[in-house]
């Protein structure tokens, strides 16, 4: 994906009115900065951006297009730099049951986000097809925060990134979404987390469910549910020497 810098540009787009708000730093349990206003957050989190939108329906928009536009403003007309957000460089989802979460592929295509954001004087999140605008949210003081989350996160969010290669099983695949996934059952669990789950390099506890479906049939080749951390859902199925995994809306085989 291209990024460009296109200096003196004036978008033309729906007038939003920015969110004037304080950036907030937060160390503990998850590393994240954010901005609030009354009806749209934004948050920063190490190698991944959460966006709550004003509506539900903007979030399914948003996943439906797999793409999002974010333009980083000089001051509120001067677009001083783009990034185009989709398949080939993030993957986008809805968590928790409203925001929209977009895990970046390359922790450099982040690095490039993270620098316009502190940069900049404010950040206009809109469609990737047309000049509607989902959100503006207002950057004083984003740099702070910025370089709270980069120290906090040991540089996670300034290197490339590099996925190695996991151990055991790996799973591959998504269709629209390209994923690789591995999971481990662990021999000693940590509290209630008895699972890991590797996503793109990305490691969450998870706890295994092994009556998943309650007083429903478990569908054929089920072996065992892993309810991630943060409220992700991962079926594992073998059947007839046939592995695979289902992982939001998509189907990953196993491909080592």
């Amino acid at each position: 994906m291209k990024l460009k810098i296109s200096l003196g540009l004036a978008v033309v787009c729906a007038i939003v009115a920015p969110a004037f708000a304080e950036w907030t730093f937060v160390a503990e349990p998850t590393v994240n900065a954010f901005i609030q206003s009354s009806d749209s957050t934004l948050e920063l989190q190490c190698d991944r951006i959460r966006f709550a939108p004003a509506g539900y329906e903007d979030s399914e928009d948003i996943v439906a297009k797999q793409g999002l536009s974010i333009r980083f403003m000089r001051d509120g007309t001067t677009e001083a730099g783009a990034f185009q957000v989709g398949p080939d460089n993030a993957s986008i989802q809805i968590v928790d049951n409203y925001p929209v979460e977009i895990s970046f592929n390359s922790a450099e295509d982040y690095g490039f986000i993270l620098d316009q954001l502190a940069a900049n004087a404010s950040v206009n999140l809109s469609m990737v097809d047309q000049d509607i605008t989902y959100g503006i949210f207002d950057l004083a003081g984003s740099s702070a925060a910025i370089k709270s989350i980069r120290s906090a996160c040991g540089g996670t969010a300034q290197q490339t990134a590099s996925f190695e290669a996991p151990e055991g099983a790996v799973y591959c695949g998504g269709g629209a979404v390209k994923r690789q996934i591995e999971y481990v059952i662990l021999d000693s669990p940590d509290g209630e987390w008895d699972a890991l789950l590797t996503v793109n390099g990305k490691v969450t506890r998870a706890i295994t469910a092994y009556s998943f479906f309650g007083n429903a049939a478990a569908p054929k080749g089920f072996v065992v549910a892993l309810l991630g951390e943060e409220r992700s859902e991962t079926l594992v199925f073998s059947d007839g020497g046939k592995d695979w995994l289902e992982y939001g809306d998509y189907q990953y085989e196993k491909c080592n």
